[in-house]
This record gives structure tokens, C-alpha cells and sequence, in this order.
């Protein structure tokens, strides 16, 4: 299963790469790869999109599914 998910307030590369580590922390999550120009987030994987959410505003971000 795939998600994707609105992610805003990513600037630089180091941005990127928090989004993606915190979404890779979420149960169920086997994969998730974030694209700031498009401001977006994949996520592969069977994780609940409210955590996905969660764990993206929790890294200082702004998140929708």
C-alpha cells in the first residue's frame, strides 16, 4: 500500500531527509521518500495516515493527508 501525504515547510535537503526519517519511524512504514518541490510524501507501507501525520508535524512540519 502506498500514501501520499501534503507536507509543508520543507526548505533544504536536510528538511527532506528529517521528514523521511520520521516517517520511516512510524509503525509500519517500509519505506517513504519526500519530494520538497512538490512539497509531498510517499509512504510505502500499511501505517495508519493519521500517524504519518502525527509523526510529521511531531519533526516541526506542517501535514495532510
Amino acid at each position: 500500500m502506498s500514501t501520499t501525504i501534503t507536507v509543508e515547510g520543507m526548505t533544504c535537503g536536510h528538511c527532506k531527509q528529517t521528514v523521511e526519517e520520521a516517517l520511516r519511524e512510524v509503525s509500519g512504514v517500509t519505506d517513504a521518500t519526500a519530494d520538497r518541490e512538490a512539497e509531498q510524501a510517499n509512504v510505502d507501507g500499511a501505517a495508519d495516515t493519521t500517524a504519518l501525520v502525527q509523526a510529521v508535524e511531531d519533526a516541526g512540519y506542517t501535514a495532510h493527508a
